[in-house]
């Protein structure tokens, strides 16, 4: 399965990888790694929009598979036009982040996208063209569902199993600026709705779906169809107590409802959701 990614990379020379403690990024660092006939430089970048744990996967893999590991700032939060959350802003996100990755090293810059990610709107990978980025995940042809099989192949264990988790500025709806606070909020809620759905058997495993989105109207919790189905009204009032009691001033008074997970939908073109 491999093989064409491993010819993918051996073209591309010397190169960075950006890793962001997910399961296609990882996988990308581990075969680049391993295969690679100059060692890569895997770069990962913190900032309130990447959770703790991403970037504790980060350290850890580098640590067992011995990788040379970068860690910088990724600097969006300077940036007026990421805080001000527009349609586009994973471009000024990306640009930040492919721009602080240059600035430590002149190779190759790859990242982990895939052939799923195309069909999707992503601004990012705009900012990715504009800074000669190159997809080895994509040009070798890789969908998210054989990323995860050769991650399995690779004997990545729990990450071939991780969730989809896009950056945590992702849950806030789109004209509602992006402040550290908010993202810290959301990352705390999302841990106790996970680690209460887990005690109570309401989830559905490693992959069950949860996203606390900020919107205009209030704090909305998405859950997986089972997820949400197990919840019983009583549970739901308590969760909605014990979020509301983790909100930032801005936040105090905002409702907390529950509502079927869909992907993207803080994201708002026109004042439509996704």
């Amino acid at each position: 399965m491999s093989a064409g990614l491993e010819q993918v990379l051996a073209g591309l020379g010397p190169v960075a990888v950006a890793v962001s403690g997910g399961v296609d990024s990882l996988t990308l660092a581990t075969i680049a790694h391993r295969t690679a006939r100059d060692s890569p430089l895997m770069v990962h970048a913190v900032s309130p929009a990447v959770p703790g744990e991403a970037t504790e996967r980060v350290r850890d893999e580098a640590a067992r598979e011995g990788w040379q590991l970068r860690v910088i700032e990724a600097g969006e939060f300077a940036d007026p036009a990421y805080r001000d959350n527009p349609v586009n802003r994973c471009f000024f996100c990306k640009t930040n982040l492919y721009g602080a990755i240059r600035r430590v090293t002149d190779r190759q810059i790859v990242s982990g996208a895939n052939l799923d990610d195309l069909g999707e709107y992503r601004p990012g990978l705009d900012a990715a063209r504009e800074h000669g980025v190159r997809h080895p995940l994509v040009e070798a042809g890789f969908s998210k569902a054989m990323v995860r099989a050769l991650a399995r192949d690779l004997g990545l264990g729990a990450v071939a199993e991780l969730p989809a988790a896009p950056c945590l500025s992702s849950r806030v709806e789109t004209g509602i600026r992006i402040e550290p606070e908010t993202l810290a909020f959301i990352h705390a809620v999302e841990r106790l709705v996970g680690e209460d759905l887990t005690l109570t058997g309401a989830g559905r495993g490693a992959r069950s779906a949860v996203r606390c989105r900020v919107r205009a109207a209030g704090i909305v919790v998405e859950l997986d169809s089972q997820s949400l189905a197990g919840l019983t009204e009583p549970a739901k009032n308590d969760l909605g107590r014990r979020i509301a009691a983790h909100a930032p001033a801005r936040l105090a008074a905002a409702p907390v409802s529950f509502a079927p997970y869909r992907s993207g939908s803080a994201f708002l073109t026109g004042g439509t959701p996704r």
